[in-house]
């Protein structure tokens, strides 16, 4: 049986481009990055060379762009060097934030070193841009605001520009979650004003266990992993070179491929849509289905007895989407965005999350296959 994959904001499939590029530096490159030796030089060319291609898609210094081993790294660096190192005292986020985020806010927060505070959400899951200029207007604590670019469960975008101005005019540092956008969306770090952001490769077909968090230049932080000098002092452990070069491939060619990528997925996205409206009236969309990412579609079903077996069902038939979060346990313990947003609802919400690669034929037998579970 020939499975169908809808889960693509949990992971992608690695590039076949991607795996050809890690593959020869496996086979011909062994040395050390850290070493002085030509086999070190070699190691330590490439990693440069990569960083390169991370910051000319950004269009940023190659000198703030550090390698981690994923997001989460990537995130949990960013909001506790800033507690740390940079004096901030108070940080605004959101309830919709990604788990990675949310938990480490708690774990700043129960040492006492800062204090939290929530921007309001609105009915569709958005940011209330204006609830954010008033909490950034009342309190003069070293800020830092933390909102993703676009939410992993539902899609909603985040109007990154326009969050980026309202927190410099406030002289608010700004943190950007932007797993699920790098590669996807065009960021311009040098005209949007961004202290920190993070990706993840195997977001966007390149490897797993392999990320980068950008720093701007002018805020110092110190290491957030003590060891030897790699990253530029910055993270101790000799670096994953074969996850690099395959995190630099697999940008350089989403971001070459971004526009036909992009519009895929936009026609699968409304075709399934409208496909589901068609087959079953009582669907609802958790979100903002006009201004989200077309990789995610949030699919509520009514309540119903064979409601809580719609995941292992949709798995049983070879189709392969989400419940909850997908960066949990693997068990469906619901999601705290949909829960938020619906907290009395008995509704089933599914996930249903898009590639390129995936085709109307694909999503036509999702549909009629979802026939007989609901």
């Amino acid at each position: 049986m020939n499975r169908i994959f809808l889960d693509n904001a949990a992971t992608t499939p690695l590039d076949p481009d991607v795996l050809a590029a890690m593959t020869e530096v496996m086979a011909g490159t062994f040395g050390n990055p850290s070493s002085i030796h030509a086999e070190g030089r070699k190691a330590r060319s490439l990693i440069e060379a990569a960083r390169k291609t991370v910051a000319n898609c950004l269009n940023c210094s190659i000198g703030e762009i550090f390698f981690t081993s994923g997001g989460t790294e990537a995130n949990n660096m960013a909001l506790k060097n800033a507690v740390r190192d940079l004096g901030v005292t108070r940080i605004i986020s959101s309830p919709l934030e990604h788990h990675c985020v949310l938990h480490s806010l708690q774990s700043i927060e129960a040492t006492g070193a800062a204090r939290m505070e929530m921007v309001r959400i609105d009915e569709n899951g958005h940011v209330d841009t204006e609830d954010l200029r008033k909490k950034l207007e009342n309190g003069r604590e070293k800020t830092l605001v933390s909102l993703m670019h676009s939410n992993n469960e539902i899609g909603n975008l985040l109007p990154l520009e326009e969050v980026a101005k309202i927190c410099g005019d406030a002289g608010a540092m700004f943190h950007c979650d932007t797993v699920q956008t790098i590669g996807y969306y065009p960021i311009d770090l040098d005209k949007t004003r961004v202290n920190f952001l993070s990706g993840s490769a195997h977001k966007f077909y390149g490897p797993k266990g392999v990320g980068f968090v950008y720093v701007n230049s002018e805020n110092i932080v110190k290491p957030y992993l003590d060891g030897g000098a790699q990253e530029r002092n910055m993270r101790g452990g000799t670096e994953n070179i074969y996850g690099i070069v395959g995190l630099a491939r697999a940008l350089e060619k989403a971001t070459a491929e971004r526009d036909d990528r992009m519009q895929k997925m936009q026609e699968l996205k409304r075709h399934f849509v409208a496909s589901l409206r068609a087959a079953y009236p009582n669907v609802q969309f958790n979100g903002d289905l006009e201004n989200s990412h077309p990789k995610v579609l949030s699919v509520s079903f009514p309540e119903s007895p064979k409601g809580d077996l719609l995941l292992m069902n949709l798995d049983l038939s070879g189709i392969s989407a989400s419940g909850g979060s997908a960066c949990s346990s693997g068990i469906d313990v619901g999601s705290h965005v949909v829960g938020h947003l619906h907290p009395d609802s008995k509704r089933h919400t599914i996930r249903f999350s898009f590639s390129h690669h995936n085709t109307r034929e694909e999503v036509d037998a999702v549909v009629s296959k979802l026939g007989g579970m609901l």
